[in-house]
């Protein structure tokens, strides 16, 4: 528990060596950011189909019940993964600031998350959700761990603007299925996974990403489990279908695990900006998957938002 920080941990299976955002193409061949694009785009694919299994799966259990649940089993899935490569635990201050920042990042982010998604459409949830890389942009920088050239600012502007857009025809549209509540909701939900990713960048440089994940969602886990107790106990979880069996499963293995682990690794390599750029391709991915599987015709705020977000997207990554 008392290692120094300059001490890697022991490890084995996964290597991710320590390096800082700006070192990514001096200390990592070309191809290998690529390959981190190419699992970052399919983060974006599960992210997206996310929201529609989300949604689909509250069809059957009370929000915090579905969300209490996978968490834990993310949280357990991550540890196991970390038990078998034998990763030693980090010194304890880095135990407890990552246990503190999974309260944030997978506890509130998590509540502000489904409570914000019951409350409007998946495709909304989705749109809204791309503000946070320009939020992330924004606290990065002044923070000073994040350099923005003229075109991010203008993607960044783009992106805010979409979000807008978007927010405007939740409020002028009739009573249905979405709020402007719940895409507040999510907007702060936003806010929080920014400031999270922000703050938890130095760490990703000295604990392996395996452990970061584990430790993070087992902090926010613990908390979100006591939120969720009552609803947990009210649910009759044998008289559940095996398609919501399977929600709670992707929505805990593919969407907290496996898409997290590639979120934590691009951070490390290519820095928090580019990385959280690729959750940008979340709309387009989420409100198709929605329209598909849950009815929900796409409308034209969807569209002019989505096209902003896309514009931004493309101009950050130029």
């Amino acid at each position: 528990m008392s290692r120094a920080m300059s001490r890697p941990p022991r490890r084995r299976g996964i290597s991710f060596p320590r390096m800082s955002s700006s070192a990514v193409h001096a200390d990592h061949p070309q191809h290998r950011v690529w390959v981190t694009d190419l699992l970052l785009l399919l983060m974006a694919i599960i992210w997206g189909i996310n929201f529609s299994v989300v949604k689909f799966g509250m069809r059957y259990l009370e929000p915090l019940a579905f969300n209490g649940v996978r968490v834990l089993i993310a949280g357990l899935a991550l540890l196991a993964v970390a038990r078998v490569q034998r990763l030693e635990m980090p010194p304890r201050k880095q135990l407890w600031a990552l246990l503190g920042l999974g309260v944030l990042g997978n506890g509130v982010y998590q509540l502000l998350f489904v409570e914000g998604i019951s409350r409007t459409r998946a495709g909304n949830a989705s749109l809204v959700m791309a503000g946070t890389p320009a939020l992330i942009a924004i606290l990065g920088r002044l923070r000073g761990v994040e350099k923005v050239h003229a075109r991010g600012y203008l993607g960044i502007a783009l992106s805010v603007g979409g979000i807008g857009i978007v927010m405007s025809g939740t409020a002028a549209a009739p009573p249905g299925d979405a709020s402007i509540i719940g895409d507040m909701f999510i907007l702060l939900c936003s806010l929080t996974w920014a400031t999270y990713t922000v703050l938890l960048k130095p760490y990703t440089h000295h604990v392996d990403g395996v452990q970061v994940s584990a430790l993070t969602m087992i902090g926010g886990a613990v908390p979100l489990c006591l939120v969720a107790a009552p609803a947990i106990t009210r649910t009759a979880w044998l008289a559940l279908p095996a398609s919501a069996w399977l929600a709670i499963l992707y929505s805990g293995i593919f969407a907290l695990v496996i898409a997290y682990l590639i979120w934590y690794r691009g951070i490390r390599l290519i820095g928090p900006t580019r990385t959280s750029m690729y959750s940008n391709l979340q709309p387009v991915i989420a409100v198709l998957v929605a329209w598909a599987a849950l009815g929900e015709v796409p409308t034209a705020a969807q569209g002019a938002g989505a096209a902003a977000v896309m514009a931004g997207l493309l101009l950050t990554r130029a």
